[in-house]
């Protein structure tokens, strides 16, 4: 007999030793809309419960602004920001033994060996700091570490991947935005390009003192998808010592995958689900093409680890899964409770247990302090100040 151990215990102590670190999760909006304590187990694809069995040791709770939000009669990007990030004070406060606001480094390892989920608040697009970089020290007085620098929108100040800007765009970073990097820089914010632009990400790499990354994408080589990396900036990513998030859409992962969807959304009864709050919309959207969907086997999201493990090196790869941002994971990755499920096919993939341990959260932990560093403005737990936004 051999005295290899079996992989479930080769699995438990790897994510025992070394927990995970999920770079992107878009769960705050049901706890803010809905109602659901993502501290314990319930609907959704995230809470902390599910995560922290299945190995999770730290996450990026996301703010992400609906760019309906920037119409004055809604209330406006910052005033629904500040709402959401209400939510991570909630959730730390409400569960003190289980998660630990973190801001930066120390504080993810603080967490780890006191037991608890270390839970970094990010923003999921600038236009949630209404063109202000006294906005941008607000969040980041409150708790904030990390700001995707765009989503979908296009900004007066820095272009999307997405087609569709106009003339007042810039074709990459303007000065001002060259300014938000520096501040962040200065502050100890970690600058996330999942979803800029290709002259974007290049500018900021350009002008970014501290390594940065892009939380939730794919491999563009092997998807042709306007949110993936091609292989030039996952090797331009790797010369800065940053990191790449492999998210967990279908649809960003594979071609037939994001027909799939297609067709689902196309149907009657997806359509159906349309109208009242969008947030529960979307939940409810998500329960469906889940169920009905032709699932995407796990070894597609093994594929764009392990080619961006070849382009840019392993110390370069980490996970971002993008839950509740996402109306799918692949099958086998439904939810917060399915991360152990990666060291078994990373396992099978031949990457050894350092490199495993590496993806899975090493590398991350490790772009996530060289930004913070050690002695940040105010802590991440600092009382959240109600702000009426003007």
């Amino acid at each position: 007999m051999s005295n290899v151990p079996p992989i479930e215990s080769v699995v438990a102590t790897l994510v025992a030793e070394h927990p995970l670190f999920d770079a992107h999760v878009d769960a705050l909006q049901r706890q803010l809309d809905l109602g659901h304590d993502l501290g314990v187990a319930g609907p959704g694809q995230f809470d902390l419960e599910r995560g922290r069995r299945a190995g999770l040791g730290a996450v990026v709770l996301v703010c992400w602004c609906d760019p309906g939000y920037i119409r004055p009669e809604r209330g406006g990007a910052f005033a629904r920001t500040v709402a959401l990030l209400e939510q991570a004070h909630v959730l730390a406060r409400r569960h003190p033994a289980r998660v630990l606001l973190a801001g930066n480094g120390a504080d993810v390892e603080r967490a780890h060996a006191g037991g608890r989920v270390a839970a970094i608040p990010g923003i999921e697009g600038g236009h949630s700091i209404e063109d202000s970089l006294d906005k941008l020290d607000w969040f980041f007085e409150r708790g904030v570490r990390v700001m995707t620098l765009v989503w979908n929108n296009h900004l007066a100040w820095i272009r999307s991947c997405q087609d569709g800007a106009g003339p007042g765009i810039p074709e990459g970073l303007s000065e001002f935005g060259r300014g938000v990097v520096a501040r962040m820089n200065e502050l100890g914010m970690l600058v996330d390009l999942s979803h800029a632009g290709e002259r974007s990400f290049y500018d900021t790499l350009d002008c970014s003192a501290h390594p940065v990354m892009a939380s939730h994408s794919g491999c563009k080589a092997l998807h042709d998808h306007p949110r993936n990396l091609n292989d030039a900036q996952l090797r331009a990513l790797a010369a800065r010592d940053g990191v790449v998030g492999i998210v967990f859409h279908p649809g960003f992962l594979d071609a037939a995958a994001r027909e799939e969807e297609a067709r689902v959304r196309a149907s009657d009864a997806y359509k159906a689900l349309g109208g009242g709050d969008d947030t529960l919309t979307f939940t409810r959207q998500s329960e469906l093409m889940q169920r009905t969907a032709s699932p995407l086997p796990l070894a597609r999201l093994l594929d764009h680890v392990c080619h961006a493990a070849a382009v840019a090196g392993v110390a370069h790869v980490g996970i971002g899964s993008d839950y509740d941002g996402i109306l799918r994971g692949p099958q086998g990755l439904e939810h917060a409770g399915c991360y152990d499920r990666l060291v078994d096919g990373l396992l099978g993939r031949g990457f050894g247990h350092d490199e495993v341990r590496a993806i899975l959260g090493g590398n991350m932990r490790r772009a996530f302090a060289a930004a913070t560093g050690a002695g940040t403005r105010a802590g991440a737990g600092a009382e959240l100040i109600p702000l009426v936004a003007s």
